[in-house]
């Protein structure tokens, strides 16, 4: 069973909508709030009204393919995680749906049950962690954005200074806005608010 992750739906895509409606049965059996779609357009529809968690796709469809519905998704929702799936996998697919699309997994049919609960579950943690964090840094400018991003990497004032081309001063009125605006209390913190961890 999938804990705690309820309040994200699952989408399934499949212009099979047998196959859909039994991939999304499957997920709820597991405790996953699931819905069946046959067409990318239903998806794109519910937006921004819905939180979705995961999708999982077939690639091969009609008007518009997994892939190509993949782009626009992430365009409109860069926190829903990306499942594929094919009847007719191909190494070529395999490594676009992971390298170019951003996929967790590629999953040939019929589903492996074990591999897609996994799968799954993966991608519910890694969208409500990417939530969490654009939550925490929406209220971020660009250039407190940017200070971030190298501090948790480690960057010293100093050094962050010298790669942005400003002053050690100015780096650390961004650093006491950000620790601010996101109620952390030192690096440990920010770190963790990276990673998308509680804090």
């Amino acid at each position: 069973m999938i804990d705690c992750m309820s309040d994200l739906l699952v989408a399934v895509l499949d212009d099979d909508a047998d196959l859909a409606a039994t991939v999304a049965r499957l997920l709820t059996r597991n405790g996953v709030a699931a819905r069946a779609f046959v067409a990318p357009q239903d998806i794109l529809a519910m937006l921004p009204d819905r939180a979705l968690g995961c999708v999982i796709s077939d690639i091969q469809m009609g008007e518009m393919d997994g892939f190509a519905f993949a782009d626009v998704l992430r365009v409109r929702d860069p926190a829903v995680a990306l499942v594929f799936m094919t009847a007719w996998p191909t190494t070529a697919h395999a490594v676009d749906a992971v390298r170019r699309h951003g996929g967790l997994d590629y999953l040939e049919k019929p589903i492996d049950e074990p591999r897609l609960i996994a799968a799954v579950s993966e991608g519910l943690a890694w969208s409500k962690r990417e939530r969490r964090i654009a939550a925490a840094t929406a209220s971020f400018t660009r250039r407190e954005r940017e200070v971030f991003n190298l501090l948790v990497r480690g960057h010293s004032n100093k050094e962050i200074a010298e790669h942005l081309a400003i002053s050690a001063r100015t780096v650390e009125d961004h650093r006491a806005a950000i620790v601010a605006k996101t109620k952390t209390n030192g690096l440990a913190q920010l770190v963790a608010l990276s990673r998308g961890e509680e804090t």
